[in-house]
Formats: C-alpha cells, sequence, structure tokens
C-alpha cells in the first residue's frame, strides 16, 4: 500500500515518474477518468486566498508535486515524495506512451501559431499517436462549453492543456468530468517549450530546483517581484506547516457523496476513480 502524504492541506501522490505513466495506461485502458494535477511552491501560496484554483486542486484525482521544493518540503516534514515529476516530464512520457500504444491525443492551448508548431514537432517525434483535435487557448469563459463539447466529440484517449495557472485548472474543474476523456494533464508552458518558443533550465538546474531561477534571468523586470514574493511568502507557509500542519482541504458539500481515494490514503497507484 503506498499512502498518499498531506502536504499544506493536499494529498500528494508519492509516485514515480514511471508509476504515473503506468497509472494512465491503466486508465486508457479502462476507460476511466485521470485526471492530473501538479503543484509547486506557488499554488501552494496562491490556494490559500484563491478559491477557484483549491477546488480545482482538489478536483484532481492525482496530484503530484511539479516542483522540487514540493519534494523537499516532504522530506523536511517527514512525509517524504520519492521523486519530482515536473509537469513537462510527464507530458513528454505521456506523448511516449500515445505513440507506443497508437492514442488519440487532443491539444488545448497557446497561441495559434504555436500550437501548429507544437503538432509539427509531435508529428516528427511521435509519429505512430493520433492528433485527434486541437484548439488554441484563446477563448472566452462564455466560450468554454463550446470547446468542451468539442474536445468530447473528438473521441481523445489523452487531452493535454497548455494554459496558464489558474485557468487550466479552472476549466478542467469546470468540465472535466463531461469530457469522455481518460486521461487529462494541464501542462502550462509546455507547449511553448516543445514548439521551440521558449527554453526550459539546463538539467543541473532542475536538479538544483532553480528552474524558477533560470526563467527570471530570461525575464527579470517582469518576474522579479513575483518571485520575491512567492519564495518568501512559501518559506513561511513551510514554517508554519512544520510547527502545525495544516488541516486537509476539503471539497465543495456537492462532491461529498463521491467516493474519492484522497480522503481514504491507503491506495496503490493502480487504483483510481471511475
Amino acid at each position: 500500500m503506498t499512502e498518499s502524504r498531506a502536504l499544506f492541506g493536499l494529498q500528494v501522490a508519492p509516485l514515480t515518474l514511471s508509476e504515473a505513466t503506468t497509472l494512465a495506461q491503466s486508465a486508457v485502458t479502462a476507460r476511466r477518468r485521470l485526471l492530473f494535477g501538479v503543484l509547486n511552491a506557488a499554488k501552494i501560496v496562491a490556494l490559500t486566498r484563491d478559491a477557484l484554483l483549491r477546488e480545482s486542486l482538489l478536483e484532481a484525482d492525482v496530484l503530484l508535486a511539479d516542483g522540487q521544493s514540493i519534494v523537499w518540503s516532504s522530506r523536511l516534514l517527514r512525509r517524504p515524495l520519492p521523486e519530482r515529476v515536473a509537469g513537462i516530464d510527464l507530458f513528454e512520457s505521456l506523448l511516449q506512451l500515445a505513440d507506443r500504444r497508437k492514442l488519440r491525443v487532443y491539444l488545448l492551448g497557446a497561441r495559434p501559431d504555436v500550437l501548429a508548431r507544437l503538432e509539427q514537432v509531435i508529428a516528427r517525434r511521435w509519429p505512430h499517436l493520433v492528433l485527434a483535435g486541437s484548439r488554441d487557448g484563446y477563448f472566452s469563459d462564455e466560450q468554454s462549453a463550446e470547446v468542451a463539447a468539442d474536445i468530447a466529440a473528438a473521441r481523445p484517449d489523452m487531452l493535454f492543456l497548455g494554459m496558464t495557472t489558474p485557468k487550466k485548472e479552472i476549466f478542467l474543474g469546470k468540465h472535466g468530468r463531461d469530457l469522455g476523456v481518460p486521461v487529462l494533464h494541464g501542462v502550462g508552458g509546455s507547449f511553448d517549450v516543445f514548439a521551440g518558443v521558449t527554453r526550459r533550465a539546463p538539467v543541473t538546474w532542475q536538479r538544483a530546483g532553480l528552474e524558477w531561477a533560470y526563467r527570471l534571468l530570461q525575464e527579470p523586470r517582469r518576474l522579479w517581484r513575483r518571485y520575491l514574493i512567492t519564495n518568501v511568502t512559501f518559506l513561511g507557509l513551510l514554517a508554519r506547516e512544520l510547527v502545525k500542519p495544516r488541516p486537509l482541504y476539503t471539497r465543495p458539500a456537492r462532491d461529498a457523496a463521491r467516493v474519492d481515494h484522497r480522503k481514504d490514503t491507503s491506495w496503490t497507484p493502480t487504483s483510481m476513480d471511475a
């Protein structure tokens, strides 16, 4: 049995990248929903005041540690996670799975030109997967139901959302259960990276937990204040968690009757919600 880790009021799955990919494969085979959520320091800070983001993270079937700071914090808090599972690494691993199994994939997000470049990259690197459809991320809240209907009609096995936080979490929170897609994963800026629009930090920076610093060097005037406030606030929340762990956040009352593995922490990597 693998118990989830209660961290900052959320239950985080102690999975490796390989285990998360295997879980996705099982979800596709059984046609059961598996909504991945990813957690980093910025989200820990934001969810304390953003109810929509908080509820959307609670909606995830499996919540993974996207940030190295979450892994380090889990060890400091003696609720250790095995490794960081970055959203972009999970994205690539799932594309490889789709290529091996000839699965159907839908891409949602980014600018139209970026999306077109991403489609070219995917066609070249993973030629055996089926691109069931795509849509750029520039749509209004009023159009979100129409976008959801288009995705459902395409019948993909996997949906990847290259949209910013909290837009992607809110979209999945509103429509995720109506899409009929087994595997759903919000990948943030990964579309831009794979399309060659932005660069990811070198591996040495990633292992040191300094991807944020690499992004800061690329856009210092825009990001310095955001990272300063976020990092200082996160350290304060970590200190508070050391002294008095935050009680687990709870779902809205409308979901109270649904069976959820996060309320029974003795779940295994091969079990998931229907």
